[in-house]
């Protein structure tokens, strides 16, 4: 023991008063006030975080958030959401409302617009996340995937060759895209993938799929401008190809780089939509007769509410269509929402095949005609002149 540690061990454990040298007591001093010192700037680094937390921000300019609002705008916030762990339950068919209703079109789409539906999810939201989407709107699929790296009886999840992790999504997509094309090509028409955190009003895909042919190459969803020259789907939104568009993706884009990446990186969206593209995939109009848009990459309160979020949020510059606020926002047959928590599930579920106002009979809507693919090509011709105009617009005013 050197002499300071000597010193400074008697004064402590000794009950006498030994004589302690000035410069002992002066290097404690300042010891003390380098530990008082770090520790109020670590309280304070501290402080700061929990300032700018996404529990505490709301969305300002320069894409700084502040969430004042309760509705996710991010995965990460959803990460401890669980559902319930008693059965919820379901009404009926021969219940006093629904046994008044008439499924008959429904019935005939669900024939005739075979959809096979994908969820991507991970072991440890298979009892999380996962399972509620089988037990309120997955159930209206023709054919209901989990795609994940573990197999789950309860969930029949397939396991996939693949690492967990964000880093690995475009690994786990393209997987699972080979899995449909090895195991039920011959089963569907339509492959629509989704997250586990996704909303998916099957009735309303199918409705808006009706007029195109499955042999075309096209594919919907919610529709981004950046980094592929037609666009690409939000992958939150969850986003549907044709049949002949998972053909082309699987042989004649995955098996060559040039045409899609071959690494496990990458942004699954983006690179999905730029493999699409170098295949001659169409990028589809998902939107109504209306203009209003039926693909969401959040929850509907952040559509619906005026002013929800700054116009600087991301997702205006992002999105390819413009973006309207309002009851203006969403299409009578809206089919996806995104960051949908495991309880708001069972909510929509409730509000959109429960919840009747009495008295208000609906008929169903006419089918719509079929479209050619000429008509598609151009039809999309003309969305991309209309976008570059406004694009030049919008540069000649900065």
């Amino acid at each position: 023991m050197n002499k300071f540690n000597d010193v400074r061990y008697k004064m402590l454990n000794s009950d006498s008063h030994l004589p302690i040298r000035s410069h002992h007591i002066n290097y404690l001093r300042r010891s003390n006030f380098v530990i008082l010192f770090f520790g109020f700037a670590l309280g304070f680094f501290f402080a700061i975080l929990m300032e700018f937390s996404p529990s505490t921000m709301t969305f300002k300019s320069n894409d700084a958030f502040t969430f004042k609002h309760s509705d996710p705008h991010f995965g990460r916030e959803l990460n401890d959401a669980s559902g319930p762990t008693a059965d919820v339950g379901f009404h009926e068919p021969y219940d006093n409302t629904h046994k008044y209703e008439n499924g008959t079109v429904a019935s005939q789409l669900y024939k005739d617009v075979r959809v096979l539906c994908w969820i991507m999810t991970n072991p440890k939201n298979h009892k999380k996340k996962a399972i509620h989407v089988k037990k309120t709107w997955g159930k209206r699929c023709n054919k209901l995937l989990f795609m994940s790296s573990t197999v789950d009886p309860e969930l029949e999840s397939v396991a996939l060759p693949v690492k967990e992790g964000r880093n690995n999504l475009w690994a786990k997509t393209k997987e699972a895209f080979k899995y449909i094309y090895d195991h039920h090509l011959d089963e569907i028409d339509w492959v629509l993938k989704a997250d586990d955190d996704t909303y998916v009003v099957v009735e309303n895909l199918r409705y808006m799929l009706y007029p195109y042919a499955s042999s075309q190459p096209i594919y919907f969803g919610c529709r981004f401008k950046p980094y592929v020259k037609q666009g690409y789907m939000s992958g939150g939104a969850g986003y549907v190809l044709s049949k002949q568009a998972l053909i082309r993706f699987v042989e004649e884009g995955l098996t060559d780089k040039t045409k899609c990446r071959q690494d496990a990186d990458g942004a699954e969206d983006v690179e999905i939509g730029k493999c699409l593209e170098n295949v001659h995939v169409l990028a589809g109009d998902s939107r109504d007769s209306h203009g209003r848009g039926r693909f969401f990459p959040f929850v509907p309160e952040h559509h619906l509410i005026p002013g929800h979020v700054d116009k600087n949020f991301w997702y205006y510059k992002y999105i390819y269509y413009e973006a309207k606020e309002g009851m203006d926002c969403c299409s009578d047959n809206a089919i996806s929402f995104h960051y949908v928590s495991p309880n708001q599930m069972y909510v929509l579920e409730y509000l959109i095949y429960h919840l009747r106002p009495y008295g208000l009979v609906q008929f169903d809507q006419p089918l719509p005609k079929k479209i050619s693919l000429s008509e598609i090509s151009e039809e999309a011709h003309k969305n991309a002149t209309n976008l570059n105009e406004s694009n030049t617009n919008d540069n000649e005013k900065l």
